[in-house]
């Protein structure tokens, strides 16, 4: 986990000192000597600038008003020099920094990645994938940019203005003062537009999150899109995200080019004043016209350093709205973690219990009380209406949510005191809504395991019953699961869970609906494939079809977050309730079906 931004105070006023102080200690040190090199060349490259300033000088006064010919020849050739020697500073600090940019940027983006997936499950309930995204990509894209801007701007731009205000007071340290006397008034607009822009920049990001969280919604829900006609409707929504993005970043823009303007009015203030009071000098005689365009030559290259710096205070602010937003990422930390001294896994198939678990989403209760066993080595239903917790007592015995207070429980040992690694190696899960990855079958059932050999792997497709369809694509296992598995039926994605879920081999089955969502050929296969499955292990089912899970040695009856009955199918029928007017429902139902 990468540690966070370090704080001071406020977020809201992070230095440029202090950002580039994180950078350095967590993503550049590692790279110092490509950043010696780059700073050397800028300096190198800053300095060229003065050095072509001082050279006007003997040009106008030696070369063309003396006729030095020796003067010529070293003015002519100095100059080529300084150019020569500025493109190759300038071609190699763009390459290095290039470089140092990309590694650093690479680096930010796996910690901010490995930080995210640390964080608990219900972060990501309340922050939608493309806010994410836009994080990972856009606000380290800013930050990236900003940082190298602002080392440039002191290694190359601050040297070249210290160097041709240097040459400047050399020839007249009262033209120069006249000539920056103006640049003391910029201090107060500069920090109100600072503000400004910082807030302008805020927002454009927010606004950039929302844009990605829009196509992201467009994109996976491009089917539904299409079914229920909305491609203008959804169209229209993010044409007004756009014109929202349009209009902030023109606003931020407009903030970005109020510091150079200022500054040229300045500057151009100055220059009227220097040509008043250094244009009587020089109809005197007090001064030559080689002096005067030499001094003219520093300023006026000055001009540009000094607006790339003006420029930076606004760069800078919209890299804190970034910093802001990562910040919030960053220091956030996951709540369920593994406790200080983990007792060692059960080995074999355990019992698994839920011991007056409560759990509330926010106010809403989920789990009231609920209490029940599963006995090691044998199936378990839990069946109930929708909204029963069923699903919930899953997430509670993965620990990717907590209960507010009661405990699950593994062999007499609850979850919590087990390390969180070993408690979800103990799990391999099923569901109807099997999440297959943009990749080939093989990589979505080995999930990135290197040591099964190919007679182990055709063993799992086979139970799984994965080898029956194979010859019908392209490139066999290797062939692409498409995204979220859709170059495949409901049936085959389900068959890979299973064989992804064989090959995990764990003691404890969770099963929520695998066969919901098939047409009966294919349920009756993955039925079979899910019989080898379970056998052997301590096998927890959801089903809302009850003929799926008659034959389970146990059901658990919810309604309403509690647990209101529990027995085998025959005795549970015999005794009424809830699961016998379910049953009695569904075969009703399904008799009249049959009829029509």
């Amino acid at each position: 986990m990468p540690p966070p931004i370090p704080q001071s105070g406020s977020e809201k006023h992070q230095s440029a000192f202090k950002l580039f102080g994180w950078l350095w200690r967590d993503y550049l040190r590692e790279h110092k000597w490509l950043l010696v090199g780059a700073v050397i060349l800028m300096m190198i490259e800053g300095s060229m600038l003065a050095l072509i300033s001082r050279m006007i000088q003997p040009m106008f006064d030696d070369v063309f008003a003396e006729g030095d010919r020796g003067a010529l020849y070293f003015v002519g050739f100095a100059i080529m020099g300084i150019f020569f020697v500025r493109a190759i500073t300038s071609s190699g600090q763009r390459i290095l920094m290039s470089l140092i940019k990309q590694l650093a940027a690479a680096t930010m983006r796996k910690h901010m990645l490995r930080h995210l997936m640390s964080l608990d499950s219900g972060f990501f309930q309340i922050h939608p994938p493309g806010q994410l995204i836009e994080r990972v990509q856009g606000d380290v894209n800013v930050i990236n940019s900003v940082w190298s801007s602002l080392l440039t701007a002191v290694a190359r731009d601050l040297v070249s203005l210290i160097g041709l205000l240097a040459v400047a007071l050399w020839i007249d340290w009262r033209w120069t003062l006249i000539a920056i006397v103006g640049i003391p008034l910029l201090i107060l607009p500069s920090l109100l537009v600072q503000a400004y822009i910082r807030r302008r920049s805020r927002n454009s990001r927010e606004i950039a999150g929302n844009i990605s969280t829009r196509l992201d919604e467009v994109f996976h829900g491009i089917n539904p899109i299409k079914l229920n006609a909305l491609e203008a409707y959804q169209a229209q929504r993010y044409d007004q995200l756009i014109k929202k993005g349009i209009q902030a970043g023109m606003r931020t823009s407009v903030g970005q080019a109020t510091v150079p303007a200022l500054i040229d009015i300045m500057t151009g203030i100055g220059f009227l004043g220097v040509m008043l009071y250094g244009g009587a000098e020089i109809i005197s005689g007090e001064k030559t016209n080689g002096e005067f365009m030499a001094f003219f030559t520093a300023m006026s290259l000055a001009f540009d350093p000094l607006r790339r710096l003006g420029l930076m205070s606004g760069q800078w602010q919209m890299a804190a709205a970034s910093v802001e937003r990562l910040q919030y990422v960053l220091n956030l930390h996951p709540t369920i973690l593994s406790p200080a001294k983990p007792k060692a896994a059960p080995q074999g198939s355990p019992t698994v219990a839920l011991d007056n678990v409560h759990l509330h989403y926010g106010e809403l209760p989920v789990l009231r009380g609920a209490s029940f066993v599963a006995e090691a080595g044998k199936t378990t239903a839990l069946v109930g209406a929708s909204g029963a917790g069923k699903s919930t007592v899953f997430n509670v015995l993965t620990r990717l949510v907590e209960p507010n207070s009661g405990c699950a429980r593994i062999n007499d040992t609850a979850i919590t005191d087990y390390d969180l690694k070993d408690l979800r190696a103990l799990f391999s899960v099923v569901t109807q809504d099997a999440a297959l990855f943009d990749e080939t079958l093989r990589d979505n059932i080995l999930l990135g395991r290197d040591n099964i050999d190919e007679a182990h792997l055709k063993a799992v497709l086979d139970a799984a019953h994965v080898s029956d369809f194979l010859p019908s694509l392209s490139d066999g296992l290797d062939s692409p699961a498409g995204p979220r598995g859709s170059n495949l039926s409901g049936g085959q994605r389900q068959r890979v869970a299973i064989a992804r879920a064989l090959l995990r081999d764990t003691p404890i089955l969770l099963l929520d609906e695998a066969t919901s969502a098939l047409d009966t050929k294919s349920e009756a296969i993955v039925q079979k494939a899910l019989e080898k499955l379970s056998t052997g292990r301590t096998t927890l089912v959801i089903a809302h079809r009850l003929s799926t899970i008659r034959n389970a040695d146990s059901i658990v009856v919810m309604d309403q977050g509690r647990v209101v009955d529990q027995g085998d199918h025959a005795t549970l029928l015999a005794r009424g309730g809830i699961y016998a007017d379910l049953h009695r429902l569904q075969f009703s139902q399904s008799e009249s079906k049959d009829n029509a």
